[in-house]
């Protein structure tokens, strides 16, 4: 992604996200290749009721290259559109699965003609519960699967590290599905944003 060019539908792509917080100004993303190099960079403001996380190719903010808005101010619902930013192209829909959320995450995922193709399901109903009700949730970080409606093998993998100031995803694509190649990683930097303000 490094020379602007999408990686193929095909390819089997692996990214960290990181995700710095300042309380007063909200938080910074930097998006690393598996070699460890800057693909992504963003930030993300403080008490924003509508989210619009804008992705450029480094700090500089000089090249966007993908976005990802809220339809509405932020519920428990709300549907995220993601954009390939250089063609103006909707790639898919992100919707959050809000009163089953609350209980454990939970995202429905359509491409860019709206129709239903996958779903994204955090890892264990009691891992989930263990992190929302007790003081030691810290030590089980979050785990989801993001897998095709009616069967077949997991289209990405998405594995937290969590510290107070810092909070990484590892994002896992596999090969082989029909997804546009950014949609995944929308995904991962959505359940960094969104779902790491729990």
């Amino acid at each position: 992604m490094s020379d602007a060019t999408a990686p193929a539908a095909a390819d089997a792509v692996e990214y960290t996200i990181r995700r710095k917080v300042f309380k007063l100004f909200g938080a910074a993303f930097h998006i690393y290749d598996r070699d460890g190099n800057v693909v992504g960079y963003s930030k993300q403001k403080a008490f924003k009721l509508k989210e619009d996380i804008r992705i450029y190719r480094d700090e500089s903010m000089d090249e966007e290259w993908l976005k990802i808005a809220a339809r509405s101010v932020i519920d428990f619902s709300a549907a995220y559109d993601v954009t390939d930013s250089r063609t103006g192209e909707l790639i898919g829909t992100l919707r959050r699965k809000g009163l089953k959320s609350m209980f454990r995450d939970a995202w429905e995922v359509l491409d860019g003609n709206e129709r239903p193709v996958g779903h994204i399901q955090e890892d264990s109903a009691l891992m989930a519960t263990i992190r929302r009700l007790t003081d030691y949730g810290w030590i089980f970080p979050q785990k989801f699967t993001l897998t095709p409606d009616g069967g077949g093998p997991a289209i990405a993998h998405y594995s937290t590290n969590f510290n107070p100031f810092v909070h990484k995803l590892k994002v896992d694509v596999h090969g082989g599905n029909a997804l546009h190649p950014f949609v995944p990683l929308a995904a991962g930097i959505l359940l960094v944003a969104i779902e790491g303000k729990q």
